[in-house]
């Protein structure tokens, strides 16, 4: 799902890219993306042009991320059924 991180007064945008894409991304959001073992992932800042606020508002948006675990407990559904 698409997420958006913000810090400050940057923001990033975070969306899932087709598989074999890649990490597509600025020279600092690149960074954290890929630390963090992200794939195929598109991102976007906008905003301040900071290159410290913008790993720090990727890293906000990874934060907001959620397992599959916890969709399933949401959902009141196995994660096997999440999952198909």
């Amino acid at each position: 799902h698409e997420q958006i991180g913000k810090y400050n007064a940057t923001s990033v945008l975070l969306k899932p890219a087709s598989k074999g894409t890649g990490v597509i991304a600025g020279s600092s959001a690149r960074t954290v993306l890929e630390a963090a073992g992200l794939k195929d992932v598109k991102a976007k800042s906008v905003g301040s042009k900071n290159i410290g606020n913008i790993a720090y508002a990727t890293l906000e948006g990874l934060r907001g991320l959620m397992t599959v675990e916890q969709v399933a407990k949401l959902r009141g559904k196995k994660p096997e059924e999440i999952l198909g």
